[in-house]
């Protein structure tokens, strides 16, 4: 079990690294202030979206089945 909490921490470390050494490279890249703005918004707003995805996933995958409202998903990528 702790191994299973050490891997999820070191993704998570992984991952907010990636995003914040994404920010910085936006942020001090040559371009100007509206362009880098525009950028950073775009990105944002895409990020925001396949977190929320993902958690929405994962809270359905996690979900005890044998509830009546754990069958209504609305999202993913599934196929079926």
């Amino acid at each position: 079990m702790s191994n299973m909490r050490d891997t999820e921490a070191t993704l998570l470390a992984f991952v907010a690294g990636a995003a914040l050494g994404a920010g910085m490279a936006l942020l001090l890249t040559p371009k100007s202030g509206k362009e880098v703005r525009d950028k950073l918004g775009d990105v944002t707003d895409g990020a925001v979206q396949k977190i929320r995805d993902s958690a929405r996933e994962a809270k359905f995958k996690i979900s005890r089945k044998t509830d009546v409202d754990a069958f209504s998903y609305d999202g993913g990528d599934s196929f079926v």
